[in-house]
């Protein structure tokens, strides 16, 4: 019998549109000049070690008369070469072209009628440098049946490790008599699953005849009753392009900074984004008095024997946080950012970041994607804005031999939600992606050098240098 999705993953799958498209993706940056890695040893790559994750072979089939919900089958047509795809960047390419080619690709929708992935090899990098986009829908990566890609490709040292593996033939794919007999027995065996089933049909067929937000589960209650926040900049009906933004930052300074003030490098991260976002909102004209915190979902890993482990031993779970936007001082706002994650520490579920990173086989890609489907859930608690921030490993990776030297996170965006941030620190530096609504923030570029600024200014503060003096704001134009 083949395996059915799951109901929140139904749920998520009913909550994309052309506006919000679900799925993660991430961008890495490789040295191939020692080993020479190409696409084609790509191409190798992933069909050497694709077994480990077998959905990535799998599609989704629907039931006749949608009276349970889809089931994963395999894909008799499965094609490596389209999922594995070539670009390239006039030479040399630098960072800014790079992120428009991200910000572009990740406005697609991934083909419903496919496996839900794809892997761009991009080319044409300056200094010979290669990058790696992947995308992957949050329906295929949950952590529990399925890992990210990512997370299986890179090896720890530069010998690509030997993985034995059987040679894949996808099973007979199901006729429709079949999979409606299968759902007739889980329904008999289940009957709150056709209860619920039906409940999501009727939703959907609302939601595509007449745009209405009604969804079911947990994912699509949190849609349909997601608490109404305040006007932001940072929400708003989305249009159907992104922006991205790439900012590289050193791991030496978030410690320096927490050795002098206290808490945490993750509370150094999110004082880092609040003085950013003060300093943007302040470009918009908006009136220092009148900024108020800006609501952020912070998905934490956590020890909890009630949630859902995931493969990797740990859960991941909400935490909320008030953005402090409106203090002008950044050890106060460091203080107040870390208040907030004390209580959290003190149950003793916290799993700490040296842990998490050393957990064997560790891959942020897939913690990344657990933490967009956690931001998907809590729609109902009301937030402005998700920040997930990953520690990785604090030694270099490669694939096929090739060193990565910088890794991205591009989470995607919430319905409503003009912006998202993800974090990851790997081999002593922190690594920001930023995916932005392209109409509804046209300065979303602003926003990565204000990151840089706001970590100087705590910097400064943990060095007992001379505060530097504020630089001239340039007003950004406000669309509309």
């Amino acid at each position: 019998m083949s395996e059915r999705l799951r109901p929140r993953d139904l749920a998520l799958l009913a909550a994309e549109s052309a506006s919000s498209p679900m799925h993660n993706a991430t961008v890495e940056i490789f040295d191939p000049r020692v080993s020479g890695f190409d696409y084609q040893q790509l191409v190798a790559l992933i069909a050497d070690r694709i077994a480990f994750v077998p959905r990535y072979r799998q599609r989704l089939q629907s039931v006749p008369g949608r009276i349970a919900n889809p089931v994963w089958v395999d894909d008799p047509d499965f094609e490596l070469a389209y999922h594995v795809r070539r670009s390239a960047l006039p030479r040399p390419g630098n960072i800014d072209q790079l992120r428009e080619l991200v910000a572009r690709i990740i406005s697609r929708p991934l083909d419903r009628n496919r496996p839900l992935w794809e892997v761009y090899f991009v080319e044409g990098l300056a200094r010979g440098r290669v990058a790696l986009l992947s995308k992957s829908h949050q329906v295929l990566v949950d952590g529990v049946e399925t890992v990210d890609l990512g997370q299986v490709l890179l090896d720890v040292g530069r010998e690509p490790k030997v993985l034995p593996h059987e040679e894949w033939l996808p099973a007979r794919r199901p006729t429709p008599t079949t999979v409606l007999a299968d759902a007739v027995n889980d329904s008999v065996r289940h009957p709150v699953t056709i209860l619920n089933t039906a409940r999501g049909n009727a939703a959907a067929l609302r939601r595509y005849a007449a745009s209405s937000a009604q969804r079911f589960t947990t994912v699509a209650n949190a849609l349909a009753n997601r608490r109404p926040m305040p006007d932001s900049p940072v929400t708003g009906p989305l249009s159907q392009q992104r922006r991205f933004v790439a900012v590289r930052t050193e791991l030496a300074d978030y410690r320096t900074v927490r050795q002098t003030h206290g808490g945490t490098v993750n509370d150094v991260i999110l004082a880092t984004v609040t003085g950013a976002l003060r300093s943007w909102l302040m470009t918009r004209s908006e009136s220092l008095g009148a900024l108020r915190p800006l609501k952020a979902v912070v998905p934490m890993s956590v020890i909890d024997h009630e949630r859902e482990a995931t493969s990797l031993g740990t859960m991941i779970a909400p935490h909320f946080v008030e953005l402090p936007v409106g203090e002008a001082s950044p050890v106060v706002r460091l203080h107040q950012v870390s208040y907030s994650f004390e209580a959290h520490q003190e149950t003793g579920r916290a799993v700490a970041a040296n842990r998490l990173a050393g957990i064997a086989g560790f891959a942020p890609t897939t913690f990344h994607a657990l933490g967009s489907r956690v931001a998907a859930t809590e729609l109902r608690r009301g937030f402005h804005l998700s920040v997930t921030n990953v520690p990785g490993p604090q030694f270099p990776l490669y694939a096929a031999g090739a060193r990565m030297v910088e890794t991205y996170p591009v989470p995607p965006l919430m319905p409503g939600h003009a912006l998202a941030i993800g974090v990851t620190s790997y081999d002593g530096r922190v690594f920001y992606g930023i995916t932005a609504d392209r109409d509804l923030l046209p300065d979303a570029d602003l926003l990565g050098q204000f990151l840089k600024e706001s970590l100087e200014e705590l910097k400064d503060t943990a060095t007992g240098a001379l505060p530097r003096a504020p630089r001239g704001r340039k007003k950004a134009v406000k669309k509309g």
